[in-house]
């Protein structure tokens, strides 16, 4: 029987269990719908870490229940999770307080923990600022801040990943895959940052605290018969060290070389590409690990991204939600049919998707705007003008990928829900002057973690070896010629001007309203 393996995705809406054949075809997937996380005061975002493990417990007993014919084929486990979702856990491995999931808004003080001497360097550098965020956005100094108890009783500081590895094999690990959040690493050295190290002072977590790290594609362990009688799954699998979900969906997608992005068109948006050495995109602002041991993903993303989709179903597509519901087809499929008539440009409507800012581009005084309404304009309108919005902020990340890179990128490839709209690919593809190719499945995030199972069990060679036999195209859409230029003069001449002038009434609203909270 030909070898099968398992890919836990632990995503922000969802928990999954995918099956996976060495062609890369997916067998079958049993979604579980989670709470991403409740709120006990503003702007807080947690989730009981028993609750995550439940919901994945729940999803593998229902992939086992109608795959029963398959079980003996099975070979091993690979996990990817949502990233930087922080748990502590006691000397015997019980969470002491849910996990602060990545969607956090709560803010550590800095009580004068900047010296003089190292403050004014970095306001001459230019970087208090992103310094500031670091240490404001940590999770552990807040914790320490705040909670003492809990930090003094935590043994084990762990990710999401973590959690789930240890729930599986029943010890303490942690892949360098994972490494995207407030925590002491070196980027460069893949590795924690040694003794010394600012990053120890920006966010403080003692040495002891930390997990050992081993590379993507290591076998961690096999699986528990306490964790097999929970999961459904057979005793003694082998489980293997995954990556972060954006990560593994770079890797799934087939994105192995850097002249070739990867765009993820899922709740946060990014733009990213495979690079065999450490560069900064944004000055100070880390790659990250790739799904490849000893390469990193350069990244640009923009926080609410395909978020917005759902902003404008929720606020405007109640009519269509219905329907599809009704039809027991995606909403996007009537939306596509809703701006096929419109044309590019959206009649003069351009948005700036800033619904959530960012750190440094843009800055945190940073709003959402839409310009150019007439009598004209109705909803379809502003849905197309939300689709060329997020597709003129990722060719801004790309061109600051390439400037930073040196490497002009030749194809992009489109992953995340969103890639299932025809109208938002072809439009991708004109924005960008560029090919886009639509992977044979949008679930690249578990496509990815299977491939690195592939690889760490032997079934593979390397990682080019997994793209070529995993990794396959459903479709390709290739830039109109006589569309380009409209969206080049609008990229130009509309687009890359909005936040630059727009700026100084960011700031002003800010201080007149108190929002956002700088």
């Amino acid at each position: 029987m030909e070898p099968l393996l398992i890919s836990l995705d632990a995503g922000t809406q969802s928990v999954r269990a995918a099956l996976y054949d060495l062609k890369g075809q997916l067998i079958d997937i049993c979604k579980i719908p989670i709470e991403p996380y409740f709120s006990t005061q503003p702007g807080w975002a947690e989730q009981e870490p028993e609750y995550y493990w439940e919901k994945l417990c729940e999803a593998t007993q229902g992939l086992v229940k109608n795959n029963a014919q398959h079980l003996s084929a099975i070979q091993g486990i690979c996990v990817t999770t949502q990233r930087a979702t922080v748990i502590n856990l006691d000397k015997n491995g019980r969470p002491l307080r849910p996990a602060i999931v990545w969607l956090d808004q709560r803010k550590a003080k800095l009580n004068g923990d900047l010296e003089w001497w190292l403050k004014w360097p970095l306001k001459i550098a230019g970087q208090f600022d992103l310094v500031k965020h670091v240490m404001t956005e940590s999770e552990s100094r807040w914790l320490m801040q705040n909670q003492q108890d809990v930090w003094k009783k935590t043994a084990h500081y762990v990710y999401l990943s973590g959690y789930f590895y240890y729930k599986l094999v029943g010890e303490i690990v942690e892949s360098k895959g994972n490494m995207v959040g407030y925590m002491p690493f070196d980027y460069k050295k893949m590795n924690w940052a040694e003794k010394g190290d600012l990053k120890h002072k920006f966010m403080p977590v003692e040495k002891e605290k930390l997990s050992p790290l081993v590379d993507p594609g290591t076998v961690v362990g096999q699986l528990t018969a306490e964790a097999a009688e929970a999961t459904g799954l057979p005793k003694g699998l082998k489980v293997i060290a995954g990556a972060a979900d954006k990560a593994c969906e770079v890797l799934g997608s087939g994105c192995i070389e850097p002249d070739w992005a990867c765009l993820s068109f899922g709740t946060t948006a990014t733009v990213e590409t495979c690079f065999p050495k450490y560069v900064e995109v944004i000055p100070f602002m880390p790659s990250y690990p790739s799904a490849i041991p000893g390469h990193y993903n350069t990244e640009v993303m923009v926080f609410r991204g395909f978020w917005m989709v759902s902003w404008f179903k929720q606020q405007f597509g109640s009519r269509e939600v219905k329907k599809a519901k009704k039809l027991g087809i995606a909403p996007e499929i009537l939306f596509d049919e809703l701006i096929r008539e419109i044309p590019p440009g959206s009649m003069g409507l351009t948005l700036q998707p800033y619904w959530s800012p960012g750190i440094k581009t843009p800055g945190p005084e940073a709003k959402g705007a839409i310009i150019g309404f007439g009598d004209v304009h109705t909803r379809a309108h502003i849905y197309r003008a939300i689709l060329e919005g997020l597709a003129y902020s990722l060719k801004e990340g790309l061109e600051q990928t390439q400037k930073a890179t040196k490497v002009k990128v030749k194809a992009l490839k489109i992953s995340g829900g969103g890639s299932q709209s025809d109208e938002a690919m072809q439009l991708t593809s004109n924005v960008f002057n560029l090919p886009a190719y639509r992977p044979h499945t949008f679930e690249t995030s578990s496509l990815g973690a299977a491939m690195l199972g592939a690889v760490g069990l032997g079934f593979m060679d390397n990682y080019k070896m997994a793209v070529n036999e995993m990794c396959h195209t459903s479709r390709v859409f290739e830039p109109q010629k006589e569309v380009v230029s409209i969206y080049e003069d609008l990229y130009k001449d509309v687009y890359q001007k909005m936040y630059h002038q727009l700026k100084p009434l960011y700031h002003s609203i800010g201080k007149i309203t108190g929002y956002p909270r700088l």
